[in-house]
């Protein structure tokens, strides 16, 4: 009876130690406080009784939201930025041993790390070129955490809000950058439409029958526009005689 007792308790015992790591998972193990290896995917044993015991690390990718933050930049203009931080854990054994703590450790320096290159550039620069500051973040954070046994995939911007006056500012610049090159593009316009008039002019001057068909798609254009204008017709010839005729006083006053 006593042996069933003991065969009983011991069977107990050795059941106590079967563990279970998901396929995802790993088991950082211990024994006697004492790093032993790594265990699973799958069905593992420990040496029950507080002998070995396991860290259980998740090898996922972890989704992780940075809180917004308010931050100067380099020409002294507050911001706040929300970013968001990917990242999985490489090596379960350095991540175990080397930070107390690494998931938050992770956090805190891809924190510290946006605000400190937020400072680095102007605001121009962080509303124009995201993905350069993006690609910034990830390096600097990468080469962080890579001794922890972590691997940053990426550290992106996710918003970016300015003040109020300086947002009218900004819209200020760019109406007056857009009725800049306007202004460029109707100058640079003036001589091609000067040039195609000095053509046209020739071509009629040569032709009459061009100069009437111009003066009769005039007098159709005012009229399209549903006005009060009184439009006269006078023939050509009249200018032309109008022309001899002052040509004649001209050389008979003389």
């Amino acid at each position: 009876m006593i042996s069933m007792l003991v065969a009983v308790v011991v069977l107990f015992i050795l059941i106590s130690g079967l563990r279970i790591a998901r396929e995802y998972e790993r088991a950082v193990v211990f024994r006697l406080g004492r790093y032993t290896g790594l265990r699973g995917p799958g069905l593992f044993w420990l040496i029950p009784l507080g002998v070995e015991n396991e860290t259980r690390v998740d090898l996922r990718i972890v989704t992780n939201p940075i809180e917004q933050q308010e931050t100067i930049t380099r020409d002294s203009v507050t911001v706040k930025v929300n970013a968001v931080l990917w990242y999985r854990v490489e090596d379960p054994k350095k991540a175990v041993l080397t930070v107390q703590d690494f998931r938050r450790a992770v956090q805190e320096l891809a924190l510290t790390t946006l605000r400190n290159v937020i400072g680095q550039h102007d605001l121009d620069e962080v509303l124009k070129e995201r993905d350069k500051i993006n690609t910034l973040l990830r390096k600097t954070v990468f080469e962080t955490t890579t001794p922890w046994g972590v691997t940053v995939e990426l550290l992106e911007m996710k918003d970016v809000e300015i003040p109020q006056d300086m947002q009218r500012v900004m819209a200020m610049e760019a109406e007056a950058m857009r009725e800049k090159r306007a202004r460029i593009i109707k100058a640079e316009a003036e001589p091609e439409a000067s040039q195609k008039l000095a053509e046209a002019a020739q071509l009629m001057v040569g032709n009459p029958a061009a100069l009437e068909l111009r003066r009769m798609q005039m007098v159709a254009e005012v009229g399209a526009e549903n006005n009060s204008t009184t439009v006269i017709m006078m023939p050509a010839e009249f200018v032309h005689i109008a022309g001899s005729l002052s040509k004649f006083l001209e050389g008979k006053g003389s």
